[in-house]
């Protein structure tokens, strides 16, 4: 079956970086596209980032400039780059793969949790 495992998480102080990492087993890696969404307590489940197929990337507004998502087709693993962490970027993250990027369907990890606090 599909698997989706994150990590990297933890608390880090405003303005520091995480890198977070999903490793996927049980499917065919390269068809997917993959994503990085969030979810915050009380909040509906938001979409950070995604890349396709052919490594093309989407961004919400929120993260532009600071989050960098990546994959390595290699080792069936996503990655998401966190710069400049700011408190309103807690939450917990998880991994999605799809077959069409921001659908909010598809395959989810269990996610990470990501703490900005001083």
């Amino acid at each position: 079956q599909v698997q989706l495992v994150e990590s990297g998480g933890g608390l880090v102080q405003p303005g520091g970086s995480l890198r977070l990492s999903c490793a996927a087993s049980g499917l065919i890696f390269t068809v997917y596209a993959l994503g990085w969404y969030r979810q915050a307590p009380g909040k509906q489940r938001e979409l950070v980032a995604t890349i396709t197929r052919d490594g093309s990337t989407n961004y919400a507004d929120s993260v532009k400039g600071r989050f960098t998502i990546s994959r390595d087709n290699a080792k069936s693993m996503v990655y998401l780059q966190m710069n400049s962490l700011k408190p309103e970027d807690t939450a917990v993250y998880l991994c999605n793969a799809d077959i069409m990027p921001g659908t909010y369907r598809g395959h989810w990890g269990r996610g990470t949790q990501v703490t900005v606090s001083s």
